[in-house]
């Protein structure tokens, strides 16, 4: 969760306050996730045995699609929204996207995990709700989009199975690689608007390496172990820790309602994953 939150703040800071285009931060965003990955994949298995196995023959094709489509919606759609509209719609679409396929798979809900999913969202609300915006229709479908990719991204890393795919860290870094020539491709279908900015490409190089590549290794290993419900409630945290970003980073100050929705949205979470085997 510091990973994905870290993302939102890097992203934030790359397309608001430097030239960088959405484009560029994407497909920076990936190719240096990729290398990262690459290299943990060596480190892993050496170097004879990484040679041998690959990286192309874990991930997929499917998975890979669900990965662009995330990383390019998610940096069009902050081009022209607030950060607490895009927020709200973002994990509002990963919530829909992951609790609607476990509910639809049999996983059901008890009385007192609903209460706490009720709190957390709750708090959510009232965290974004001060600076909610009404964002532009095209910018409002990229993020929705982005949840729901990210939502099935995550759903495949939970079914993981196989031999190639039995390494989290392979499987994510045969993702990446798969996801780098779209986002080349789509490079190539916006050349013309492409924009250099030596900050925001070191921005976008952060996030990829440490906040997208290795914090989705560490995603995929700790999915299995977790419903499809539980996954989608806990990633509800991820606004409240890059508000506290946020104060820390960029000077916002710490207020009563961001402290009470805080608590609300971690003893909602805190209901939902403590439940009963």
């Amino acid at each position: 969760m510091l990973a994905f939150a870290g993302n939102s703040l890097l992203c934030r800071m790359a397309l608001k306050h430097t030239s960088i285009d959405p484009t560029s931060f994407t497909a920076v965003r990936l190719i240096s996730g990729a290398c990262m990955l690459w290299l943990v994949v060596r480190l892993q298995l050496g170097k004879r045995t990484a040679a041998k196995t690959g990286v192309w023959g874990a991930g997929n094709w499917l998975s890979a699609s669900a990965l662009f489509v995330y990383a390019a919606a998610f940096s069009f759609a902050y081009v022209n929204m607030s950060t607490a509209t895009g927020a709200l719609l973002l994990f509002g679409s990963v919530q829909a996207t992951m609790i609607g396929y476990g509910l639809f798979r049999g996983e059901r809900l008890q009385t007192i995990q609903m209460g706490g999913m009720a709190l957390a969202l709750a708090g959510l609300v009232a965290l974004m709700l001060p600076g909610l915006a009404a964002p532009p229709l095209p910018s409002a479908m990229f993020m929705v989009a982005a949840g729901v990719a990210w939502g099935v991204y995550s759903l495949r890393g939970k079914r993981m199975q196989g031999p190639a795919n039995s390494n989290p860290t392979q499987v994510t870094a045969g993702n990446f690689l798969r996801a780098v020539p779209m986002a080349l491709g789509l490079g190539l279908l916006m050349l013309n608007h492409l924009s250099d900015d030596r900050t925001g490409l070191m921005l976008a190089g952060v996030s990829g390496a440490l906040a997208s590549g290795l914090g989705y290794a560490i995603w995929y290993h700790a999915l299995p172990a977790l419903k499809a419900t539980q996954a989608a409630t806990v990633q509800l945290s991820v606004p409240v820790i890059a508000a506290l970003g946020g104060v820390l980073l960029l000077g916002e100050a710490i207020t009563l309602p961001l402290v009470l929705a805080s608590c609300a949205i971690l003893g909602g979470i805190a209901l939902v994953i403590l439940e009963k085997r």
